[in-house]
């Protein structure tokens, strides 16, 4: 046998002792790397190379993984010189030709670029590369060097070939274990984020629970998050682990300031493997906590898509972030987004429950809520302490057993109370001794939980009451005590006129003025007397046919030196041919010149004031207009109260007790009829009340 012979079938046999090796290698792993390893070194051996590479593509093309052997020694990747070499170099060539080749004398071939490991002392090396394909996917490439010119061969690229070849499945295989294996990690580290995170609604539970779920799934140093803060156009660090972690906790940078004031900013994630080579890095942080920051990766939080903060990932604890680290941190921020809203909400939340329950339950009032059929299912303290009902007693009874529900004002079901306002009336509560409290109901309707219910505020009117009755009281007193010599008065002024001369107009005119002074007198002490007769429910004394020519004449000249002496004016506004009215008439001119010298009174000097009438059907609308400030819209629905004067807004303080428009309301609705005004603040207000056309 030759020994050619012998070299060719030796050279056989180790081929196929190295395809047997290499397939038992894959089968033995599935984990990327380690197959990448294991294959280059057994091929290095075998061809007798000193240095060789295998590079593995994604889909995209785009470097995957690797892994290099120099002088028997495997070597850190230079992710950027592989970059460099699959777009120019030997590598490149392959990668675009999709084919095979051998360069006996990489010296003299300028596809060959020097690398870190080349040495500058020696020369030409023979080199053989070859894609790793499988059908028309390029999964990687092979290459081979020898420090000797011409030692590889044609049958050493067969060779390499073949490996390839045999290689591509396994390494597409085992990319895409190792990419199922990475979703894997994403998918788990995602779930175990949601959990924790999900599991608490206190906000700083949940930013503490994101970091700590970001620390276990990266194996990094420190994480930090910050959240926007976007009155002031700055990032607010609200959570951090790690060294350093009390130093940061409330430090604040500006938007764009920073790797993670550029995320906010700019909304993408980034990794920063050297943060002393990036002009992003602000290391005023690092000085001011002391912790020394190397590498970056770092995340937007997002909610509703709109970034609300960020997250930091500080210093990886093995050689770099890995591929998965911005899909891990990405998920866990969009997560992060949502959670953090929620506890917002759920503080928010809870803050307004704490301020209604401070509210509920501290109210000086007594509050009840009920449902449709009068149920109480709530009561505070003070409803507790006035009825002298525990709360699980109160609970056991019906509004209705505490007072008498007035449904006249609420309406059958509860009718009237169809909007938002609240409607009010009087009524006693009956306490558990057997005692009664006067109380001015205010009844609302109120949604919970998507079902009507009734809030009752029961506000003690005892003192009220008693006032009312002392000032009753007083009014009787007042009238009684008046009459009789209010009357003498009367009586001697008019003796008095009769035996003075009629010529003198000075002493007349000082006449004139007590006689007025002394009918408004009377006026007004007839008028209380009136009020308490028709508030106790006595009949009006004599309605008989009047015209209302009449009543305004008289009431008209009543007012008019009030109003002269404030350089007022008086106009007279009747239509024509106005039927009489059926009314009594002593007590419906009392009331229409109350409603003038209301006007008088409250509107500035040289204004006008209208007085007329018009018919409308079988009633006769009464009216008093005028220029003044008007009424405040506060004071429009209490106006017609005893007791109620407008204290504001109005030409001026007034003095009296609040009985005019009281007593013209008693009297109107005394005869069927209505009162009403109204008024624009600032511009005047329109007085008008009905009283029945005479048949």
């Amino acid at each position: 046998m030759t020994e050619e012979v012998v070299r060719e079938t030796g050279g056989t046999r180790a081929s196929l002792q190295l395809l047997y090796e290499i397939s038992r290698e894959f089968a033995q792993a599935l984990d990327l790397r380690t197959v990448l390893q294991r294959v280059l070194f057994l091929s290095l051996k075998t061809v007798k190379g000193e240095s060789g590479s295998i590079i593995v593509l994604d889909e995209d093309g785009e470097l995957r993984d690797s892994a290099i052997i120099h002088a028997g020694n495997m070597m850190d990747r230079n992710t950027q010189q592989l970059k460099m070499a699959l777009q120019q170099g030997l590598m490149g060539w392959v990668v675009e030709n999709r084919e095979a080749t051998l360069v006996s004398d990489t010296s003299r071939d300028r596809r060959w670029l020097r690398g870190k490991y080349d040495d500058p002392d020696t020369g030409a090396r023979s080199s053989v590369s070859a894609p790793l394909l499988v059908r028309d996917r390029l999964v990687g490439i092979m290459t081979l060097s020898h420090p000797q010119s011409g030692f590889f061969t044609d049958n050493h690229l067969e060779l390499v070939q073949t490996i390839a070849g045999q290689a591509a499945i396994f390494v597409l295989n085992a990319s895409l274990y190792d990419e199922s294996q990475q979703r894997t990690r994403v998918m788990t580290a995602l779930a175990n984020s949601a959990a924790s995170i999900n599991a608490s609604l206190n906000v700083d539970d949940v930013l503490q629970s994101i970091l700590e779920q970001i620390v276990e799934a990266l194996e990094v140093d420190a994480v930090s998050l910050a959240l926007v803060d976007e009155e002031a156009g700055e990032l607010e660090f609200k959570a951090a682990t790690g060294s350093g972690r009390d130093s940061i906790l409330g430090l604040r940078i500006k938007m764009g300031q920073g790797v993670a004031g550029w995320v906010a900013q700019n909304e993408e994630a980034i990794i920063v493997p050297d943060v002393q080579k990036d002009p992003r890095f602000y290391n005023k942080v690092d000085r001011q906590t002391g912790f020394l920051t190397r590498a970056i990766a770092c995340v937007p939080i997002r909610s509703q898509d709109k970034v609300i903060g960020v997250i930091e990932a500080l210093n990886p604890t093995g050689k770099g972030f890995g591929p998965d680290a911005l899909v891990v941190m990405d998920g866990i921020g969009h997560l992060a987004g949502s959670a953090i809203d929620h506890a917002r909400l759920f503080e928010q939340v809870e803050v307004a429950r704490s301020r209604y329950l401070e509210l509920f339950e501290d109210n000086v009032d007594p509050i009840l809520v009920t449902v449709a059929d009068g149920k109480v299912v709530e009561s505070n303290r003070s409803a507790q302490r006035m009825s002298g009902f525990l709360e699980a007693e109160l609970k056991t009874m019906n509004v209705h057993q505490l007072h008498a529900v007035d449904w006249e004002v609420l309406g059958q079901n509860y009718d009237n109370l169809a909007g938002q306002h609240p409607l009010s009336y009087e009524s006693s509560l009956q306490t558990k001794d057997g005692g009664s409290i006067d109380i001015e109901v205010y009844v609302r309707r109120v949604n919970i939980a998507d079902t009507d219910h009734f809030q009752w505020i029961l506000h003690d009117i005892t003192e009220r009451k008693r006032f009312d009755k002392l000032r009753e009281d007083l009014a009787s007193m007042i009238y009684h005590d008046l009459r009789s010599p209010l009357a003498n008065v009367v009586s001697g002024l008019d003796v008095l006129q009769s035996m003075l001369e009629k010529e003198d107009p000075t002493v007349q005119s000082v006449i004139d003025i007590a006689i007025r002074s002394t009918e408004r007198v009377q006026r007004l002490s007839n008028s209380l007397l009136d009020t308490m007769r028709m508030q106790s429910g006595e009949n009006l004394g004599n309605p008989e046919p009047v015209t209302v020519e009449e009543i305004v004449r008289d009431a008209v000249e009543a007012a008019l030196p009030g109003a002269n002496n404030k350089e007022q004016q008086i106009k007279v506004a009747l239509s024509a041919s106005l039927p009489s009215i059926m009314v009594d008439a002593d007590m419906i001119k009392r009331a229409l010149i109350n409603l003038l010298e209301n006007s008088v009174k409250y509107t500035d000097k040289e204004g006008v004031i209208t007085v007329g009438a018009k018919r409308k059907g079988g009633w006769l609308h009464i009216f008093v207009r005028d220029t003044g400030r008007g009424i405040p819209p506060d004071k429009i629905d209490t106006i017609f109260d005893k007791f109620t004067r407008v204290r504001e807004g109005a030409a001026g303080s007034t003095a009296g007790l609040g009985l005019g428009l009281a007593f013209c309301k008693l009297a109107v609705e005394g005869h069927g009829g209505k009162i009403w005004v109204e008024s624009e603040f600032g511009k005047g207000s329109t007085f008008t009340f009905s009283v029945p056309v005479a048949s």
